[in-house]
């Protein structure tokens, strides 16, 4: 009787447990691959087709255009003549300037024999030194106030040269702003010539982004016109100092081999094919906050997720750069790692990368 009653009693409790809960389904996680856009480390940005030299011509004295001898678009030649100014007033300071050396050279030469008749007195004793000395010093005199007309009459000679501007370089006139008739001042831009055999792209390149980039660097370049060629080039110059106002640096890129497709202002995408480096990039959103320190989640391969401690570098758009304690090709959370917990087992979905 005693085992029966034991024995409905031990059905009984089994009759009452609950069944025990199967675990959780593995929760889905976005994931990347640690380095897999590291290769792709190509920098594009957009430009300015522009001549290296541009040179803005002007003249050095102030006065009346009465001619222009080209128009926007001309070719010109080293020592061409651009335009001239009325040459009526230098001329005459000129003229003036010529008189004045020939009346210094006058009184210079009769210094010169008086003092020549002053010494032959003074070797006869018929003077004294006092007036020989007399005589010299307005011998001096006379030859300094004829060096100084003389270099009055070379600035006055220049003047009248200055009246033509003349090209300083071979190259296309691109603007012009005078016109005959008008009255400029000195250093007033006439025209505008660039030289149209060293053709360059200027970019603005962004802080971020000058890390590894250098003179020399080769670069590829695309006419935003003409996208299906293709130009090379290489990085000629790099600003020293970023822009105040946009905070980028200016590099200037020459096109190894520009054709006549390639004209002055167009836009153009260039290239650069930065040197590879021993970086880890992950997306910025794969980045916690644990205990103060910078963490992200891991993903085993048997899709286990665990928090590890990293050391950071650089932000870009790309992403961060990981210093230390990530591996290339390791599996990293980017969404939800606030939401993850230690040992949590997770489906891996893998991110589109761009």
């Amino acid at each position: 009787m005693k085992k029966l009653i034991l024995l409905s009693i031990g059905l009984l409790l089994v009759a009452c447990q609950k069944p025990a809960e199967p675990p959780p389904p593995p929760r889905p996680a976005l994931v990347v691959i640690a380095g897999e856009s590291a290769a792709n480390n190509a920098m594009v940005l957009v430009g300015e087709v522009k001549s290296r030299y541009e040179s803005n011509q002007s003249f050095r004295i102030g006065g009346k255009i009465i001619e222009r001898k080209v128009e926007v678009g001309s070719q010109v030649k080293k020592g061409q003549l651009l335009a001239r100014l009325d040459a009526t007033d230098t001329n005459l300071s000129a003229q003036a300037a010529s008189a004045d050396v020939r009346a210094a050279e006058a009184s210079y030469g009769l210094a010169q024999a008086e003092v020549e008749r002053q010494r032959t007195l003074f070797n006869k004793k018929f003077i004294s030194a006092s007036a020989l000395d007399m005589r010299e010093a307005e011998l001096k005199t006379s030859a300094a106030r004829l060096q100084q007309v003389k270099a009055q009459a070379a600035v006055s000679g220049n003047q009248s040269r200055y009246t033509a501007l003349i090209a300083d370089r071979d190259g296309v006139v691109t603007q012009i702003h005078a016109e005959p008739g008008q009255v400029v001042e000195v250093g007033a831009m006439i025209a505008q010539i660039v030289d149209t055999k060293q053709i360059e792209v200027l970019v603005a390149v962004p802080e971020s982004k000058m890390a590894h980039l250098k003179v020399g660097d080769k670069v590829a370049i695309k006419l935003w016109a003409d996208r299906a060629k293709t130009y090379l080039g290489h990085v000629r110059e790099v600003s020293p100092a970023a822009d105040s106002a946009t905070r980028a640096f200016d590099v200037r890129v020459t096109i190894s081999d520009a054709d006549e497709a390639v004209k002055l202002g167009m836009t153009a995408g260039v290239r650069f094919a930065q040197d590879e480096v021993n970086e880890i990039i992950i997306p910025s959103t794969a980045l916690t906050q644990i205990n103060g320190k910078n963490t992200v989640w891991v993903i085993d391969k048997n899709n286990i997720a665990n928090p590890r401690e990293v050391a950071t570098g650089q932000f870009s758009e790309a992403g961060v750069v990981i210093k230390s304690g990530l591996q290339a090709n390791e599996m990293v959370a980017i969404a939800g790692v606030h939401t993850l917990i230690q040992n949590q087992k997770v489906k891996p979905q893998l991110a589109e990368t761009k």
